[in-house]
């Protein structure tokens, strides 16, 4: 068992490995890089998953393992590597600085299997996809505001304590008038615009329909803010 942690641990690392160290360093950065892109697979979410950058990561975590592997302690080659890979540009835009943590994940992953530091592998891969299956679940990080957009015309000007305001300030947190335009034959129909916090989400329906209620009410619409807006 000594013999084996010590292997696990790199205590035989070797300037210039042999070819059973090599496929040892590539196959536990295919399976090191797999289970990453399979966590990343099952938590993401959104509108810019990718099958290419899911494969990508494990690509890029045999090839970092293979650049470690080329380069074995030698300051002349890792040189030569560097200028070669400098003539590399990539243009691909990350939409979600999500992407960049996993693609940090797995270089360090690949770095640590071509180095043969297996044992520093093995444990960082559980533990990072534990605290990325951590985050996913417990929903970490999320803040629900309630924020929402109401539109509505209305005949004529709506003073203070006006009905429909009272039951605004029922429903929500906060009522800020964010637009207030006159339209229609004789001007008389004005399009209101308010910014609104909701206090629970759960009672937008019963909200709206007590809204609908008041006379003179039309062309009412609800706009909630989503969690996650991409492009």
């Amino acid at each position: 068992m000594e013999n084996i942690w010590h292997i696990l641990d790199g205590y035989s690392y070797q300037t210039d490995m042999d070819a059973w160290s090599v496929i040892l360093s590539l196959l536990l950065a295919f399976v090191l890089g797999q289970a990453l892109a399979w966590v990343y697979s099952f938590t993401h979410h959104g509108l810019s998953y990718s099958k290419s950058f899911v494969q990508s990561l494990i690509v890029i975590t045999i090839v970092v393992s293979l650049v470690m592997t080329t380069i074995a302690g030698s300051f002349v080659v890792a040189v030569g590597l560097m200028g070669a890979l400098s003539i590399i540009r990539f243009r691909n835009i990350i939409k979600d600085t999500r992407d960049i943590a996993y693609l940090f994940c797995a270089l360090v992953l690949g770095m640590a299997c071509g180095s043969q530091r297996y044992a520093i592998a093995i444990i960082g891969s559980v533990i990072l996809n534990l605290v990325l299956l951590y985050l996913y679940f417990a929903d970490f990080g999320v803040h629900r505001s309630n924020n929402a957009f109401l539109r509505f015309t209305f005949q004529g000007d709506l003073p203070p304590e006006h009905t429909l305001l009272k039951v605004l300030r029922r429903f929500c947190k906060s009522v800020i008038l964010t637009s207030s335009q006159a339209g229609g034959s004789d001007r008389s129909q004005v399009e209101y615009g308010y910014q609104i916090t909701i206090r629970n989400a759960s009672k937008n329906q019963l909200m709206l329909s007590e809204l609908q209620k008041i006379e003179g009410i039309e062309n009412l619409s609800l706009t909630i803010q989503e969690q996650i807006l991409e492009l």
